[in-house]
């Protein structure tokens, strides 16, 4: 699971910028070791340290003592167990829901939720072409072990023109 990008780096100690998903923010400690994706080149790195900065962490790989070294992670998307995420009661990961069949409460198949859309007011499943918002007055309920959400839509949302 994606849990972070380094958005370039920092100073000359081979320091990074890094933007933290909000979920993967839990995994940036000194001694973590995380999967480095830089275009069609991957590898593992273990964080020798970390520190916040403003919205943002400033982290150091092990090995990488300066500007020059830590500018070829630039850009790198840092990756993560899924085991290794925590998320709170009633939240849930993009990719926990990508592939969940989503039914209505009579029993009307949707189809499956091929990604998730974030907006200011809510987030939106996308189904078939199609957004539903994740508010609870729609989404009843997620069963993730199943595979499947279920939702009561109002008139109109998804209905056939």
């Amino acid at each position: 699971m994606p849990v972070g990008r380094i958005a370039g780096v920092f100073g000359l100690r081979g320091e990074l910028k890094c933007d933290p998903t909000p979920a993967g923010r839990v995994v940036f400690s000194e001694g973590a070791r995380l999967r480095c994706v830089a275009g069609a080149a991957a590898s593992d790195v273990t964080i020798a340290a970390v520190r916040p900065h403003k919205d943002r962490l400033l982290i150091r790989f092990d090995g990488v003592d300066d500007a020059t070294a830590a500018g070829r992670y630039a850009g790198a998307t840092l990756f993560a167990s899924r085991e290794r995420l925590e998320v709170d009661e009633g939240e849930f990961l993009d990719a926990d829901l990508a592939g969940c069949a989503v039914v209505g409460i009579d029993g009307t198949n949707y189809g499956c939720v091929d990604g998730v859309e974030h907006y200011p007011a809510s987030d939106m499943l996308i189904v078939a072409g199609r957004m539903i918002p994740m508010v609870s007055a729609i989404v009843r309920g997620v069963d993730l072990p199943a595979r499947r959400i279920t939702i009561d839509p109002p008139k109109g949302l998804l209905d056939e023109e």
